[in-house]
């Protein structure tokens, strides 16, 4: 029997509208992403990508790989297709699965896995330290220092750390972008952390999103992390947001320990599972493609 699951490195404009329906009808369902943001930018600006379409008459499946090579794939909701998994095996030795909350999948080994956290606003605030100058990121002005600051600050980490003058420029051309929630700390004359805060308002609880925070390395353990966090979560606050949220790798403690003693609490775990065909060499940990 043939898998169900077809293939297209891009999609027509029919297609595009039914991925974003099912994703639309998924998400109300989950009250959640039905799928992981960036990927879902690439259906909507008609990227080139390795999309997967289940179904004949109606879209009832979706999923989208990327990377060439180490891919990785998500399927629409978070879930797991046996089905899927054998047909990409055929093309890939090794690939990497996100596998969302409580959703069942059988083999396969973690790589990875993100923790979803909440917590309810407000928080207390700490204040800048003397002589420091908290800001909003000016689009256009800001762009080259931000880039270098977050990028030294996720050195290390396998997407955080590669943010490129084209991804920023990406984001700041979505509708929920707005720079009074992106805010710059600059000290001794340099850019030393930030804090980049979104506002998810099509869900029915409106809530909002730690999205990126980060502090330079030459400026770490001087609670600079706290600072940033509870500024961001003080804009939300101000914008009538009274939930938020954030994602963090469960192998880090530091940052683990610092959302806990905000309040944050663990809603769901997401896993990156690596599956490798039959006598096929595993991709060492951390170069699989992750969240963006």
């Amino acid at each position: 029997m043939s898998s169900p699951w077809r293939c297209a490195t891009s999609l027509s404009r029919e297609e595009r509208v039914a991925v974003l329906n099912l994703c639309d009808r998924v998400e109300l369902a989950l009250g959640r992403e039905a799928i992981d943001e960036s990927r879902r930018r690439t259906v909507v600006h008609g990227g080139v990508a390795q999309h997967w379409l289940r179904g004949d008459g109606s879209l009832d499946g979706y999923a989208l790989v990327t990377g060439v090579a180490h891919p990785s794939v998500e399927q629409c909701g978070g879930g797991f297709d046996a089905t899927l998994l054998t047909r990409l095996l055929e093309d890939y030795p090794v690939i990497d699965w996100w596998i969302r909350g409580a959703n069942d999948v059988s083999g396969g080994t973690t790589v990875r896995t993100l923790q979803f956290l909440r917590a309810e606003l407000p928080v207390a605030v700490i204040p800048p330290p003397p002589g420091a100058t908290l800001r909003p990121f000016e689009p256009g002005v800001d762009d080259r220092a931000w880039i270098e600051q977050n990028n030294a600050a996720f050195a290390d980490h396998p997407e955080q750390g590669a943010w490129s003058h084209a991804d920023l420029a990406a984001r700041r051309s979505e509708a929920w972008f707005d720079p009074s929630g992106f805010l710059l700390l600059e000290w001794r004359g340099r850019l030393v952390a930030s804090c980049w805060t979104k506002v998810h308002e099509l869900y029915a609880e409106r809530f909002g999103e730690i999205y990126v925070v980060s502090v330079h390395p030459d400026f770490q353990h001087l609670h600079l992390g706290r600072v940033m966090v509870t500024q961001g979560l003080s804009v939300l606050w101000r914008k009538g947001v009274t939930t938020a949220v954030l994602f963090v790798d469960r192998s880090n403690e530091p940052a683990r320990r610092l959302y806990h003693s905000l309040g944050f609490h663990v809603e769901r775990e997401d896993r990156l599972v690596r599956f490798a065909r039959s006598g096929a060499d595993e991709v060492p940990d951390g170069e699989g493609h992750a969240r963006g």
